[in-house]
């Protein structure tokens, strides 16, 4: 899939006053710092899409792009450590948990993991919280340039077999770095499969959404 076009649309904190549920929505999210606005300015193509920063919390809200005018990308606040209070810290957790659970076009949420580290507890515990919302998720690794390739893949592969002693099915993953646009080509294949996929379910969906809201 080729990305002719890449804009920022709206930033806010309520899913209930998002753009219009009417078009496909992948999320990306992870612990701060992992390194999310570089991928998705690398996956679309525009350096100066998403706000990056070397601060962990710089984003605070959910932030809407959309991309060839036909899909959404979506900037999640990161979650685990940043300079913020507790009250705040709540405030995200309850945005983030209302947004996962109640956006009906989203697809799948993108999770990245840092590559250079062994699993964390932290982030194996997030995607227990997607399972129990059931909220379908793929795993992107990040940063494979800021380690040796063996490193990268070795610590991949310790997330994978953490994975294995909870879930019975392991969703795709990616390896990927902004700096080499390693993975571009793969998430970006696999986000036109799904557009796909979507097109064809969702007048039932968006007919089932519009009947619970008339109710």
């Amino acid at each position: 899939m080729e990305i002719t076009s890449a804009k920022y649309l709206v930033s806010n904190t309520d899913v209930k006053v998002c753009p219009p549920g009417d078009k496909p929505e992948y999320a990306f999210i992870g612990r701060s710092n992992v390194g999310k606005s570089s991928l998705i300015n690398m996956l679309t193509g525009n350096s100066k899409l998403a706000k990056t920063s070397g601060t962990p919390g710089k984003t605070q809200l959910i932030n809407h792009f959309i991309v060839n005018n036909n899909f959404y990308i979506v900037d999640l606040p990161g979650y685990g450590y940043a300079k913020i209070s507790q009250t705040q810290r709540e405030k995200w957790e309850k945005m983030i948990a209302a947004y996962l659970k109640e956006r009906v076009n989203l697809v799948t949420v993108f999770v990245l993991i840092d590559s250079r580290l062994e699993p964390q507890k932290i982030d194996l515990a997030f995607l227990r919280k997607l399972g129990d919302w059931g909220v379908p998720f793929n795993v992107v690794f990040t940063k494979a340039d800021k380690s040796t390739q063996r490193e990268a893949h070795k610590n991949a592969k310790s997330f994978i077999e953490a994975m294995k002693q909870e879930w019975e099915f392991i969703p795709r993953s990616f390896m990927t770095s902004a700096v080499k646009y390693l993975g571009k080509k793969e998430i970006l294949g696999y986000i036109n499969e799904l557009n796909g996929e979507w097109v064809k379910e969702a007048p039932a969906m968006l007919e089932k959404t519009e009947e619970k809201e008339n109710k």
